[in-house]
């Protein structure tokens, strides 16, 4: 898979990283321009990089809909993908001091050389990558083929390696990768690695009240962002009367990878009064970018 590699520094000062989200400042902000779709910069050149192929559990989310307000998954693995993709990025997660909603107010360093490796941005102007610590050997700016052996680099995979991030594979990433990735995974799983622990994706969970998918049980983030959109609209209600119907409209497009078969996000979610869970594994998905 050929990407576009760019240089620069990892940037956490005043900016809320999570586990799958960090600033990223390139040293030649032109190289921007070189993707194909288009980022949304600062003033500095600096974007928001959206980790490809991952999601971790929210440490802060707000739905753009309803006044449920800034609201997170449970804290333990949450916490613990955000600390370790700063360390793996060669921050000291142990310095690092937050605020309110989660923006650094200190940390040493707050500004460490890596690299990404990324083709297009987000319909949020974020950028989808591969992000490295470092210097690469490989030149600035240039087109690079992604194999197996340097995606084992990134933190990307070593935070499914770790059983701190769920797979979340969209369509344009290639099969190779998404084969590698997955096996990561797949290892993670059996070895009871992090998340996997306690994971309810797959054997389902009870909505009793908003503390379930809060406090209590770790779900795919994607499955409980659109569930806390649909309780945000909900008037204080937890019933999941019309969650089906949500779903639907809301229009996530997938291939289930052992099926070979296109369907929307709603057709792998089961619910049974208020008992709700994903009938695929996250890895047997892929989802198609809006």
């Amino acid at each position: 898979m050929v990407m576009i590699l760019i240089e620069g520094n990892f940037s956490i000062l005043n900016a809320a990283p999570d586990g799958d989200s960090v600033r990223f400042i390139p040293n030649n902000p032109d190289l921007w321009k070189k993707l194909e779709t288009k980022v949304h910069p600062n003033k500095s050149g600096g974007v928001q990089l959206r980790l490809d192929s991952i999601d971790t559990l929210e440490t802060h989310y707000r739905p753009n809909v309803g006044a449920i307000g800034i609201q997170h998954q449970p804290k333990k693995f949450a916490d613990a993908a955000s600390a370790r993709l700063l360390d793996i990025l060669g921050f000291d997660s142990s310095t690092v001091e937050r605020g309110k909603a989660e923006k650094v107010k200190q940390a040493i360093p707050d500004r460490v050389p890596g690299y990404i490796m990324t083709r297009f941005a987000d319909v949020y102007g974020r950028a989808v990558a591969f992000a490295c610590k470092g210097k690469s050997d490989k030149p600035d700016g240039e087109p690079i083929f992604v194999d197996k052996a340097l995606i084992r680099q990134t933190a990307n995979y070593q935070l499914l390696a770790q059983g701190l991030a769920y797979p979340t594979f969209y369509s344009k990433l290639y099969v190779d990768l998404r084969r590698e990735l997955t096996a990561a995974v797949t290892k993670a799983r059996s070895k009871k690695l992090g998340l996997w622990v306690e994971d309810a994706t797959n054997t389902g969970f009870n909505l009793t009240s908003l503390k379930t998918i809060t406090d209590e049980v770790e779900i795919l983030p994607k499955l409980f962002r659109r569930l806390l959109s649909y309780l945000a609209i909900n008037d204080d209600s937890v019933e999941l009367d019309g969650f089906a119907e949500f779903l639907e409209a809301n229009k996530d497009r997938i291939l289930i990878l052992s099926e070979g078969r296109m369907t929307g996000f709603d057709n792998v979610v089961e619910i049974d009064g208020q008992t709700l869970k994903l009938t695929e594994k996250p890895e047997n998905l892929v989802f198609f970018e809006k």
